[in-house]
């Protein structure tokens, strides 16, 4: 078999994937440095690139899984296999306008207002069919344009039939580009600080953005290639489960046994250990960690000698493996 490819997001997405690798029990050298850092599975190839042309590539077959954002696989529209939300670098994508536009609180009345006024809405942004997309599904622009096309504007090209609202492609800093450049922006947001410090508002969530794993659809046809997959796929599929779960350990005695287990939850059955002392039993088990607080009343009345340790991976094999099957078409 040759080797899978994998492709690692450079930039603010990259950290993440490297933990998340490493947690998963991947060596790799070289990822600060270097487009081809190196890994300690040789069926495995590993490169860096940015993440928005990463669903790109995987899609068109040239490299076989890679991590990127949602928001990317939305705006490229990659037709790709999503195996798993990694739940890390959750941002917004949102339209945000001059804090000082005390009127406008919506897309409708942002549009509302330049049609009245007879002037072209420009909008600036690095999500081009995202904000197209949302711009013609609004009631408001509807009712103004029918089902014209925005205008959108690239260094290269121009597109769509409606010059009265405007897309510019922003290459970033896209939250400076108001009010000389743009009225409006489409743009990612984290903690709202930058919009805050460019004087800026959010006033519509277009849609919520994470860190996923993506595979070639052709790539899942390959039995050999497959097996890789679903393997790379179970190790890190254990690191997301894992981060939600504790491991507990506690000694109960017998006649405390049955009432313990009756409210202890559990992964699947908790593992029951006589001791050496007959009267007593120790019991592990897994359970999530919102789960430990509400618990912990009652371990304290019931049980003994509680200790707990955080997973560092926790494997979902029978839903990894039914997945597997089920991409096969068994």
């Amino acid at each position: 078999m040759g080797k899978v490819s994998f492709v690692i997001p450079k930039g603010h997405l990259a950290d993440g994937a490297f933990k998340i690798l490493e947690r998963a029990g991947y060596s790799i050298v070289g990822g600060e440095r270097t487009y081809r850092p190196t890994i300690n599975d040789p069926k495995i190839e590993l490169k860096v690139l940015r993440p928005q042309e990463i669903p790109i590539f995987v899609s068109d077959g040239l490299h076989d899984i890679g991590i990127t954002g949602l928001d990317w696989l939305y705006e490229t529209r990659a037709d790709v296999e999503v195996l798993l939300n990694l739940e890390y670098a959750k941002v917004k994508i949102v339209l945000a306008v001059p804090k000082s536009w005390n009127n406008i609180d919506s897309l409708s009345s942002l549009l509302e207002k330049f049609h009245s006024e007879n002037m072209v809405l420009r909008i600036s942004t690095e999500y081009l069919n995202i904000s197209a997309d949302y711009l013609m599904n609004n009631a408001a622009y509807k009712r103004l344009y029918g089902g014209k096309e925005p205008l959108v504007v690239t260094p290269w090209w121009k597109k769509g039939e409606n010059d009265r609202v405007v897309i510019y492609l922003s290459f970033g800093a896209t939250e400076a580009k108001p009010p000389e450049n743009a009225d409006a922006i489409i743009d990612v947001m984290e903690t709202g600080e930058s919009l805050e410090q460019n004087n800026l508002k959010p006033i519509e969530t277009i849609m919520e953005s994470t860190a996923v794993l993506i595979a070639n659809k052709n790539s899942l046809k390959d039995p050999e290639k497959r097996e890789k997959i679903y393997d790379i796929l179970t190790l890190i599929r254990g690191v997301i489960d894992g981060r939600k779960k504790l491991h507990i350990f506690v000694n109960v005695h017998k006649d405390n046994l049955q009432k313990l287990l009756e409210k202890l939850p559990a992964l699947k059955k908790p593992t029951i250990s006589p001791l050496s002392d007959e009267n007593w039993f120790s019991v592990n088990t897994v359970i999530d960690k919102e789960q430990f607080l509400e618990i912990l009343p009652m371990l304290r009345r019931l049980a003994q000698g509680l200790v707990v340790y955080e997973p560092r991976q926790v494997l979902p094999l029978e839903e990894i493996t039914s997945s597997e099957s089920s991409s096969r078409g068994e």
